[in-house]
């Protein structure tokens, strides 16, 4: 591997969805240098996958745009509590609920338990959480691998979006993160990628149902390859240490890259005609989707 060729120092991580604590470099993802305006002013939100990288940074930027957050984290305590600090360094109130989302039960308890905290409202759900695994034939692939990357990645969103609707007002809007994958495809995550394609599918269509009922936007972001934990848990360290080097822009991107496509869509004010959208933050890549 070239020097050219390298983006961050090798590195591993032994579990899924990776702690951020245990990054070299960590990602950018405080938002320190976003210009706030006012978007989310008194608006609530949710926001799964929140303990770190894209999540922190949307959470973050929410919470600068004068939203209160609560987020969603499997068992990530030392992120969570760090994401929940920075948030209230903005001047906005945040809860940190772990427990795992790929749970209906726990969706719907953990939905309870975030409108409680946010007065009986939620204005903005966002459903970030995932996991993949990587292997490197398609025979190899585990059976209940496949449930498991189902359950955190689309059937999650299912649950959340079904728990988080009563509490929804119209002019709500729920933002769903797919992937480059889902468009490009990748060999060694066939099923990381079938259930972004599906996400896809499932913005798609909820975005229809839900402004017909609700008039609730439903919109997606699909990021490239962006420095989260997500990469050291899933990749071994000569891939960790090029990650992003063949995008178009020759690098990886950082979720505080990302994050404001999510505070676009968030707000009635910017996207206010957009729904059933998603938005392609990937460094280059042109996937006419």
């Amino acid at each position: 591997m070239s020097d050219s060729q390298q983006q961050f120092p090798p590195q591993r991580q032994a579990r899924q969805a990776g702690r951020e604590t245990e990054m070299r470099p960590q990602p950018r993802d405080r938002m320190e240098s976003y210009k706030a305006a006012g978007k989310l002013q008194g608006r609530r939100a949710v926001v799964t996958g929140g303990d770190s990288g894209i999540g922190r940074a949307v959470a973050i930027g929410f919470a600068k745009e004068g939203a209160d957050v609560v987020i969603l984290y499997l068992d990530e305590h030392e992120d969570a509590e760090e994401t929940k600090r920075l948030v209230e360094a903005a001047g906005r109130r945040c809860l940190a609920i772990p427990g795992d989302v790929g749970d209906f039960g726990h969706c719907e308890r953990a939905v309870r338990q975030a409108s409680d905290f946010l007065g009986g409202r939620i204005d903005i759900l966002v459903n970030n959480a995932a996991e993949q695994h990587i292997e490197k034939t398609f025979e190899a692939i585990d059976p209940a691998q496949v449930e498991r990357t189902f359950r955190t990645n689309i059937f999650a969103y299912f649950w959340m979006a079904k728990a988080a609707l009563p509490h929804m007002p119209e002019g709500g809007a729920i933002i769903n993160t797919t992937s480059v994958t889902a468009y490009k495809g990748n060999p060694a995550l066939i099923d990381y990628a079938s259930t972004k394609g599906a996400i896809v599918a499932f913005t798609r269509s909820l975005s229809e149902a839900l402004w017909e009922q609700k008039k609730i936007r439903v919109n997606g972001v699909a990021p490239g390859p962006i420095w989260t934990p997500l990469i050291p848990a899933s990749f071994d360290e000569q891939h960790t240490a090029r990650h992003g080097a063949n995008s178009g822009m020759g690098r990886a991107g950082q979720p505080d890259e990302v994050a404001p496509c999510y505070i676009f869509l968030a707000s009635e004010q910017d996207s206010s005609y957009m729904s059933g959208q998603v938005l392609h933050p990937n460094g280059g890549t042109v996937v006419n989707g």
